[in-house]
């Protein structure tokens, strides 16, 4: 008849390595049919329930649970008197002689170490980041399940000291050409990558070096740092570093789908960084192909053989310092232009408001009034009671754009002019007066798209030569409109103060790890110098002990 023995180790914590390690090896033993080990957490002891191997065992989160069913119970009894001998053995026979027991000891063994890595359990990660701040290193955060409020206060912080925070949930990263995490073995080469995905990261750096290049760094964010409420703190102290790193020639920057105003934000630092940097926003519409230095990729794989091509060209810098400051407004008669001009930049522009909004966010409180950047479509039914369709009547739009170019705040002006039958017989012989006016009254950029051919009976030419003569920047679709204007507005550049030291990213790593036991080895394996320290959970995960240990540490 099958037995379930079990052992509580109380306080005793191993990482997750480890625990699967020696779950495998009690599996393998003779007369064992199957076996759990782990931190007695509810969640892990719901799937040891869910696996029958869940025991009548009195035992806290803190604890370890090793649990047995074996055959007999003579069986289960010799496998669980091997453990000890089984976490012995885990040991290989290079790891240092002395493990100190906290992050001060382990910087004093290894004062040249910048880097601080991190991997215990969520619930006291953000301790540990913030000692390795305290202690002037950048950290390498690979812990999930901290919370939101404690990354933004550690990046406030790290900020502040000129340090990174890659993480929480950072997977990858590749500094001065080590691994760290799940990286990938890449060449070294003049390819900077900004990553909030981890993945992503390894799918573009893989890429490159497959197609020749070489990675002078890649740096993680963690996956929540394009959140709005996070505001890409380290994205943005990522890019300003590239920009200064003279190893780093293309950057690229890549993501999941971030916020909007963090994304026009990014955008816009990148702009300024003045190297031709490649973006893959995930699943994002890119306004264009290319906006001044700004280079957008549909996919990983396109984003890797971009970056290859433009680090084999030459480059003259850009400033990426917008020309125009101030408000877009856009007054579009036909609906899916206004639509499609919403999808073209709202990655640039923010926040971006519209009546015809792709997310409720966007959505124009008050289509009479504009706010922000607006993109108004005329012909919507608020507009449209009791008048003419905007396509064959400009009364609408030019009081509209007399509107526009009060607002002191508003710097372009963007329109459509629709030919065609049944379409006003000439847009131009109205539009044009009113957009020489406002021109005239003061310093504005008026851009036209024109939609049609030089068949239709309003004369094409024509058209396009007396806008053009008003003022008008003109061209023939919203794409090449929409890339103009990416160009022409730009937010504002707080730069992060005090900026990141570059010497981290060019001197030979040296790091202290904190969890996970392989990372420590994957370093010294690519050449890196690493300790490894004996972490435990600090006042044996008593929570009531823990925050008077960190009130005294706050107040020493």
């Amino acid at each position: 008849m099958n037995v379930i023995q079990y052992q509580v180790r109380v306080g005793a914590y191993y990482d997750s390595i480890v625990l699967m390690q020696l779950q495998r090896a009690l599996a393998g033993l003779p007369g064992v049919l199957d076996a759990g080990v782990v931190m007695a957490t509810p969640a892990n002891r719901e799937l040891l329930a869910a696996s029958g191997l869940l025991p009548e065992a009195a035992a806290n989160p803190d604890d370890l649970l090793i649990v047995v069913k074996a055959g007999d119970a003579a069986a289960a009894k010799a496998a669980l008197a091997q453990v000890d001998g089984l976490l012995a053995r885990r040991r290989s026979s290079g790891e240092q002689a002395f493990r100190p027991r906290s992050l001060e000891v382990a910087v004093k063994l290894l004062p040249e170490a910048r880097w601080v890595l991190v991997s215990v359990p969520g619930r006291y990660a953000a301790g540990v980041a913030g000692d390795a701040l305290r202690l002037g290193r950048h950290v390498f955060l690979y812990s999930d399940n901290v919370a939101l409020e404690d990354e933004i206060a550690l990046k406030q912080s790290a900020r502040g000291k000129g340090l990174l925070v890659m993480g929480p949930d950072c997977g990858t990263a590749i500094i001065n050409g080590v691994g760290l995490g799940f990286a990938n073995r890449v060449r070294r080469g003049p390819v900077g990558l900004v990553g909030a995905s981890g993945t992503g990261l390894q799918g573009v750096t893989s890429a490159i070096h497959n197609q020749g290049g070489g990675i002078s760094q890649a740096i993680g964010t963690g996956g929540r740092d394009l959140k709005a409420r996070v505001g890409a703190i380290t994205a943005h102290q990522a890019l300003e570093l590239l920009a200064r790193d003279s190893n780093t020639r293309v950057i690229v920057l890549v993501s999941k789908p971030p916020a909007a105003e963090v994304a026009a934000g990014l955008l816009a630092a990148a702009r300024a960084t003045g190297k031709p940097v490649v973006v893959e926003f995930i699943g994002y519409p890119p306004p264009g192909r290319q906006v001044g230095n700004l280079h957008f990729a549909t996919n990983l794989a396109e984003a890797a053989g971009l970056a290859v091509e433009l680090a084999q060209g030459e480059h003259a810098p850009t400033t990426g310092t917008p020309p125009l400051a101030g408000c877009l407004r856009g007054l579009f008669s036909g609906g899916t232009l206004a639509y499609e001009a919403v999808l073209a930049l709202q990655a640039v522009l923010a926040p971006l408001f519209s009546n015809t909004p792709l997310h409720e966010s966007q959505r124009l409180p008050d289509p009479l009034y504009s706010q922000g950047h607006t993109i108004l479509d005329l012909g919507e039914d608020i507009f449209t009671q009791g008048r003419l369709h905007p396509m064959m009547d400009n009364e609408l739009r030019l009081r509209r754009l007399r509107q526009e170019a009060a607002d002191p705040e508003v710097a372009v002006i963007l329109l459509d002019v629709v030919l065609g039958e049944g379409a006003h017989p000439d847009p131009a012989a109205e539009l044009a007066p009113a957009i020489a006016g406002v021109k005239a009254a003061r310093p504005l950029e008026v851009v036209a798209v024109v939609v049609g051919t030089d068949q239709d009976p309003q004369e094409l030419a024509g058209q396009v030569e007396r806008l053009e003569a008003a003022g008008a920047v003109v061209f023939r679709d919203v794409t090449q409109a929409a890339q103009h204007v990416a160009q022409r507005l730009g937010q504002k550049i707080e730069q992060a103060a005090p900026a990141v030291d570059l010497e981290p990213f060019q001197a030979p790593l040296a790091a202290v790890n904190v969890g996970l036991e392989s990372f420590h080895d994957s370093l010294v394996a690519q050449g890196a110098k690493a300790v490894q320290v004996e972490w435990r959970p600090p006042a044996g995960g008593n929570e009531k002990l823990m925050a008077l240990l960190a009130k005294m540490k706050s107040n020493g």
